[in-house]
Formats: C-alpha cells, structure tokens, sequence
C-alpha cells in the first residue's frame, strides 16, 4: 500500500519560512495535504462533518505556528501530529460533554459505521472499519497509519512521541484483535 502523503518538498519548506512567500507556500501545502489528513483524521473520529472541522482547526494551528516550524521534522510528520492531536482532542471532549466512557464511545462508532449510508465499501471493508473502531484508541490509531498511510515506524515514533518497540507491539496486537474479529463475525 503506497503513502498517500506527497513527497517533501524542500523548496515548499524553504518558502514557508520566508515572510515573503509562506502565504502562498501555505496555501499550497494546504492543497497538498488536505486529502490525505482528511482522511487521517476521519479514520480516528468516523463522521465527515467532524473530521472536516477538525481539518480546517489543524490547518489554522499550523498556519498559527508557522513561524516555530524549522524544518527539524518532516513537514508531514509536523502536520499529521497537529491533525493527530486535534483528532484525539476533539473524541476526549465529546466524551466528556456527552459523559461516556471510552467503551460507549467505540462501539457509538461501530454502530455508526454500520448505520452509515454513505458508506462506499463493500461488506468487508465495512467489517475492517468495525473491526478497527472496536480496537483500543492508541491501536486503532497505530494501526490506520501503519496499514493505511504506510508510515515508517520511526516516522509513527515522531509524530506520537512513542518507541518503535512499542509501536510495533500496538500494530501487531492490533493485526491480531482485527483476525479476532473477522474470525468471530463470519
């Protein structure tokens, strides 16, 4: 499975730190990103509306803090842990404002993707979404950018700040529970 994130681009990098050319450097990079965080960030949170939101919160932050971005990490990595953090920020406040656990709130988001109408897949591509919302927060989330992005998983280790061991461990774990499931609901 091919990365869906654009190839780094050092000369958009270069313009973003320029005053002159990071409006239009930005503009680009929102042209170049919007779909694949798009879908990042539906994958954690499922429901389009939300995920578009939290799209646009995630590019304002960047633009926001544009001028501390130095190019130390890639421009994508820098993006998807904004996207990431957005997404994750948003799920805890809407389990706190509607009071449910983190159990409720995956299966809310298994029976959502069951219930969806615009759902495109196939009944196996639906099975894999409910397979995945059923995983624990921090799988699913390994597990989306490992299978779906095909990220590196030193690249997972920068954006979520956690050891490739363990980011490992959470993939494989993940694959397993996901076999589980299938195996469980033929």
């Amino acid at each position: 499975m091919a990365s869906s994130l654009p190839k780094e681009n050092e000369e958009l990098v270069a313009r973003l730190r320029q005053p002159g050319t990071v409006r239009t450097a930005f503009n680009e990079v929102m042209r170049l990103y919007s779909e694949p965080l798009y879908w990042q960030i539906r994958r954690i949170v499922q429901n389009h509306d939300d995920a578009d939101d939290i799209l646009q919160n995630t590019f304002m932050k960047a633009w926001g803090n544009i001028e501390n971005f130095r190019g130390e990490a890639k421009l994508s990595t820098w993006l998807y842990k904004i996207a990431i953090n957005e997404s994750l920020g948003f799920l805890e406040r809407e389990r706190k404002r509607r009071n449910m656990s983190l159990d409720d709130q995956e299966a809310e988001m298994i029976h959502n993707i069951a219930a969806d109408e615009e759902f495109d897949g196939e009944e196996l591509a639906r099975k894999l979404q409910e397979a995945i919302a059923s995983l624990p927060e921090k799988q699913r989330l390994v597990f989306n950018m490992k299978y779906f992005d095909d990220l590196k998983y030193e690249e997972m280790s920068e954006i979520l700040g956690t050891s490739v061991g363990a980011l490992k461990a959470s993939y494989h774990l993940a694959s397993k529970k996901i076999e589980q499931y299938f195996n469980g609901h033929d």
